[in-house]
């Protein structure tokens, strides 16, 4: 795939002022997928909404971006990257001021759900105008930045968004975006030259874009509605099967499209897949788990929205300690090795957190987040080489698209299932100490959907005398706690499956596959461009 830059190469000065412009854009985007989760029970309180109406608040962004970003990066491609960028940065800004003005919960769905079509023209561009500006080590380097920052922003994102939300108000999260999107506009127009894909097929799978954005819709919108109304309510079944059949229909598509969305030439490169497997499992739990414990830190600890964001970064510890291990252990090994280890870190960390109850001391805490960093940075280096640079050059693109979608559908399927898996296991317990109580079916359900923490819930148990109300409410964070810590030991099994479908898909050091007898991958083209 070849690059066109409309600008001469930039100055080395000038191009690390790119790359600060480029990489406040990423940061920006995967901060606002990280830092809302906080922010969910003063919202719950001032929007007067329940868990399942703000999970969809959390997880519009993420499916919006998901389902869009394949298409986005394809525009890149066709149109400019730097413009895409630029567009992208601007909606993603507009659409910010849109979710800090909402009066309600579904204005505020709506405004995450806008923001992520400027994330979707972000995240794609940010990537791609790398190499047209870096070469050699300096290229990896810049990488190595872009991965920092977008490491960065998830794992800090609940204590900022801690601090925001205690000190201005939950609207900050999404003002703050405005003054940063305008100065990071500028320095992106003043310090980036443009580059685009003079090849690139200006036709766009508007058939398969269509169908893969529904699918992902019904998946989601099935697993945050199916503990609330029940798994076998004939919307939740309905909407499972609908995303079985556009799944089908998608593959149909792009069997048969002329220029598809996604080549699926791309999947037959087994250390791709594995990588693919590996990144989606990666997201799911690491997206889920913060969710869930930033709930748990405030509802039942009864942590405040800062101290809740503190508490979460042993992770960031552990993941930039040894993000470097990772990549010394790719130089050596190969990618599959460190992201089998990878994963099976990871899954200890989430074991540990298995072991949490209402009362559990925060040094368990502290030690499963920090060693589930450690597993999240050994893995995150070896999957994005492989799965960026070890493609041929013609399947770049899409496959750069279908792994950024994967981290974003991955991080929105992390908080429906574990959501789903937690409300399933706390169900029995909830339900028995509030029929207990002899509370009336309306403010059962009340309760049972509400945040054990929050003014609904207190409402619903208000006319109990003081003495019961507070048994019911500690019999409910119990619950609460106990159906988390179930939760994060089925996603330890989850990410254990994972390890064996990797260490299946993905061929060791001396069997890779060979790739198409027309192309180099990019590793092999950037490593022959140093050569001459």
């Amino acid at each position: 795939m070849s690059d066109a830059p409309s600008a001469g190469p930039a100055t080395t000065g000038r191009r690390w002022l790119s790359l600060a412009a480029i990489c406040t854009a990423a940061g920006l985007v995967w901060l606002a997928f990280a830092d809302l989760g906080v922010a969910i029970p003063t919202m719950a309180e001032d929007l007067h909404a329940d868990l399942s109406a703000l999970q969809w608040a959390n997880n519009a962004f993420s499916l919006v971006t998901g389902a869009l970003v394949i298409a986005a990066g394809r525009f890149g491609d066709i149109f400019g990257r730097r413009r895409m960028l630029g567009l992208g940065i601007v909606l993603f800004s507009a659409f910010s001021v849109v979710a800090a003005l909402a009066p309600d919960v579904g204005l505020l769905i709506a405004g995450r759900g806008l923001m992520g079509i400027g994330a979707a023209l972000i995240l794609p561009a940010t990537l791609a105008l790398i190499p047209a500006e870096f070469s050699g080590p300096a290229e990896l380097t810049a990488f190595g930045v872009w991965q920092a920052v977008a490491w960065g922003g998830q794992a800090i994102g609940p204590a900022i968004g801690g601090i925001l939300t205690s000190g201005l108000g939950w609207q900050w999260l999404f003002w703050i975006n405005v003054p940063l999107g305008v100065a990071t506009y500028f320095l992106l127009r003043a310090s980036t030259p443009e580059s685009r894909d003079p090849e690139a097929s200006r036709r766009i799978d508007w058939l398969g874009l269509a169908t893969i954005g529904l699918a992902i819709f019904a998946l989601l919108f099935a697993l945050t509605d199916g503990p609330a109304v029940g798994w076998g309510d004939p919307l939740v079944v309905g909407l499972l099967i609908a995303f079985v059949a556009l799944v089908l229909a998608w593959y149909a598509i792009e069997r048969n499209a002329r220029d598809p969305l996604v080549d699926l030439s791309l999947f037959r490169l087994r250390a791709y897949d594995g990588a693919l497997t590996a990144n989606l499992v990666m997201n799911l739990a690491f997206g889920g788990l913060s969710y869930l414990l930033v709930l748990w830190l405030q509802n039942v600890r009864g942590y405040g929205a800062v101290e809740a964001g503190l508490l979460m970064l042993p992770s960031t510890l552990g993941i930039f300690l040894f993000i470097p291990q990772g990549s010394r252990l790719e130089s050596r090994r190969g990618g599959r090795m460190p992201v089998l280890v990878g994963l099976l870190v990871l899954a200890a960390g989430l074991a540990v957190l298995g072991f949490l109850s209402a009362d559990s001391t925060l040094w368990l805490l502290a030690a499963g987040l920090l060693v589930i960093g450690i597993g999240l940075g050994v893995l995150s280096t070896p999957i994005s080489n492989t799965a960026v640079g070890d493609v041929p050059i013609d399947l770049a693109g899409s496959a750069a698209g279908v792994f950024k979608m994967s981290s974003m559908v991955g991080g929105a399927l992390g908080v429906a299932v574990l959501s789903a898996l937690a409300r399933g296991f706390s169900a029995g317990a909830t339900e028995d100490a509030l029929r207990g109580a002899g509370l009336s079916a309306g403010d059962i359900e009340t309760a049972r959907n509400a945040l054990v923490g929050s003014a609904s819930f207190q409402d619903a148990i208000a006319q109990l005398p003081a003495g019961l109300a507070r048994s019911v409410t500690s019999a409910v964070a119990a619950g609460f706690s106990n159906g988390i810590a179930d939760a994060l030991l089925v996603t330890a099994g989850i990410v254990l499956a994972a390890l064996i479908v990797v260490r299946l898909l993905w061929p060791g050091r001396a069997h890779h596959d060979s790739a198409p007898e027309a192309g180099q991958t990019v590793t092999t083209r950037k490593a022959d461009e140093r050569g001459r």
